[in-house]
């Protein structure tokens, strides 16, 4: 745990994304770096081409595998299925369809659930036999949809084991896993450095309970509501930082546990203190013509499967930092200049805030053109990007990978801890999702899982 500190907020092993964005964000950012570069006279050299800062080309090569594994050299369609409303505007899912359509022998397809069909007892496509699917979202959203919808082709697929992510991950996907691998009597069965990495949680109601300094709380509501500075409450399952609120940011504090309470379906977690994620980033003051620097929240994505590490995806913003929510991307580079990443960021804010206003803005305004040629839309509508890169090295990422090949065995840990039915009162997923859980087991098969990580790469406490 040497070459970085810091938390994973949420693990998402469900369908997780931002693989694609990424790839855009940067092919955006190398060109304007360049142009950064040409103000700042800096003796930094950074790489924004390393195969780990474009994770789209492991999940390409995976799915490819998948297909091959099942159907040898014969050409097949691959299906990226998604919900109907998000077809026109999640740019990811139609590049990733046609990453698939661009290689000999395969044709790719972006569709929504209720498209296909069953030809000869086939899970089929405009009447041709899909070979494997990716499916872009959880578990309980296919079921809502399949009480809408009559998705029995779907279904089928699940069950003959074509849908990435297996639909045995789902159960473990639930973020109040997070209690169990801080519960003290399971931590002989998990990797140290994962529990060390993972905020105390527990299940939000009446109840007592072991604190994250080992405290005893006789009463975890009102506990709660005392230490709330701290804290942060989240659903168990959503998405794009929906029902998120955190400690000191979010202030009525009686109205958040009382919507908590009534959802019944809530985590209390320790939040990560925010001068580990924090980082400070130049930009453009438009109203008074000048440059200046603002501190910002950075996560960063580490995605991974069986294989090792697939790549990282950077975002930044506000808290938390979720796309969905209004965060942004970041460019990432590997410093390949000998010194740590907080010394190089900041070079490079102090020479930024030196360059004159109108060069920084012609530069932003490059970028702008640029995510609107690649379309760097999602539901909100147009995506952010940070002008400034953040900074890895190469220790850094040898010890991510091994941090990640930790986590995929934890995984595999807690699904058996599932199945042997040890986590039943942890898991609040009704009956008919848990059936179709159970007819697609994962138990290490291929899957693309991601690990949110709150980290400083020697950059925290820049952002104060």
């Amino acid at each position: 745990m040497d070459q970085f500190i810091g938390y994973h907020s949420e693990w998402n092993l469900g369908s997780p994304g931002g693989w694609d964005y990424q790839r855009i964000t940067q092919e955006i950012g190398k060109v304007v770096w360049s142009k950064l570069a040409s103000h700042l006279n800096l003796n930094i050299d950074l790489d924004f081409d390393h195969p780990m800062l474009f994770p789209v080309n492991g999940l390409v090569d995976m799915m490819v595998k998948m297909h091959r594994c099942r159907e040898g050299a014969y050409p097949g369609l691959i299906a990226v299925i998604a919900e109907e409303e998000t077809l026109e505007d999640v740019v990811e899912n139609q590049n990733l369809a046609a990453r698939f359509d661009a290689i000999p022998g395969l044709t790719g397809a972006l569709a929504a659930p209720q498209t296909l069909a069953l030809k000869n007892g086939r899970v089929s496509l405009d009447g041709r036999p899909v070979s494997v699917i990716f499916m872009d979202f959880n578990t309980d959203v296919l079921l809502n949809l399949h009480r809408k919808h009559n998705l029995s082709p779907l279904l089928q697929a699940v069950r003959e084991n074509r849908v990435l992510n297996p639909r045995g991950s789902e159960p473990i996907n639930v973020k109040s896993m997070f209690e169990v691998l801080t519960d003290p009597q399971y931590k002989d069965c998990f990797h140290a450095e994962t529990i060390a990495r993972t905020p105390w949680t527990r299940q939000f109601y009446h109840r007592q309970t072991i604190g994250p300094d080992g405290e005893k709380i006789d009463d975890l509501i009102e506990w709660t509501r005392t230490h709330w500075d701290n804290l942060v409450l989240k659903p168990e399952r959503g998405y794009s930082g929906k029902g998120v609120c955190v400690g000191r940011i979010h202030t009525d504090i009686d109205n958040i546990i009382s919507t908590a309470l009534k959802a019944e379906d809530y985590i209390v977690q320790a939040k990560v203190p925010e001068k580990i994620w924090a980082q400070n980033l130049s930009g453009l003051d438009q109203k008074n013509r000048k440059i200046v620097t603002a501190s910002v929240q950075t996560d960063f994505r580490c995605l991974f499967n069986g294989d090792g590490l697939l790549g990282f995806v950077g975002r930044y913003g506000g808290i938390p930092t979720n796309v969905g929510s209004g965060g942004g991307f970041q460019p990432l580079a590997l410093l390949r200049t000998p010194g740590d990443v907080g010394h190089a960021m900041t070079q490079i804010c102090t020479a930024i805030e030196k360059m004159r206003y109108d060069d920084l803005k012609a530069i932003e305004e490059l970028q702008q053109n640029m995510a609107l040629k690649n379309r760097f839309t999602y539901l909100l509508g147009p995506i952010k990007i940070a002008l400034q890169p953040r900074l890895i090295t190469f220790g850094q990422m040898h010890a991510i990978a091994d941090y990640c090949a930790k986590i995929w065995d934890d995984c595999k840990v807690l699904e058996k801890m599932w199945i042997d039915g040890e986590l039943d009162n942890m898991i609040k997923i009704e009956s008919e999702e848990l059936e179709i859980a159970r007819s697609q087991p994962w138990g290490g098969a291929p899957a693309i899982f991601a690990s949110d990580g709150l980290f400083g790469f020697s950059c925290q406490g820049l952002g104060d």
